[in-house]
């Protein structure tokens, strides 16, 4: 008897607050213009933790290759996610926020921090870079293409 095909690589893109929604379907249009299939966690913040945790059973999806996680403020969600999965992070740092945020910088310097192990960071406000990345981890060039998103 021979075992059915694996399912074809998906990439989930997760953010954390509303505000953070241009920058993840940046990336999320991206991937889906590439030919990957991707899952939306929108509104998962750690303010509510709880959203994050009802989401696993997608994050942790057999085939899911890879999670982008854009947040801005304190950045902490991608570390979250990433101590969660078993797939590699690609972390988004976003310049909304108010008080000491400064542009994303604050969230960009906690990604960077990361002590959850498999967390890749790109630079402020990049869902493109992210979605290029997050296309290599799920091996969708490697069928001959060019690898290019």
């Amino acid at each position: 008897s021979s075992e059915p095909p694996p399912p074809p690589p998906r990439v989930v893109v997760a953010c954390a607050g509303t505000t953070d929604l241009p920058v993840a379907e940046e990336a999320a249009l991206t991937l889906e213009h590439s030919g990957l299939s991707v899952d939306r966690v929108y509104d998962a913040g750690v303010a509510g933790l709880h959203r994050i945790v009802n989401a696993l059973p997608r994050l942790r999806d057999p085939s899911v290759r890879a999670v982008i996680v854009c947040a801005g403020m304190d950045g902490a969600l991608p570390s979250v996610v990433a101590g969660l999965v078993a797939v590699p992070v690609v972390a988004v740092p976003t310049s909304v926020g108010y008080g000491a945020a400064f542009g994303g910088v604050s969230a960009l310097l906690t990604m960077l921090n990361s002590c959850a192990p498999g967390v890749g960071v790109v630079n402020i406000d990049n869902g493109f870079g992210a979605a290029a990345l997050a296309f290599k981890f799920a091996g969708a060039g490697a069928t001959g293409g060019d690898g290019d998103p």
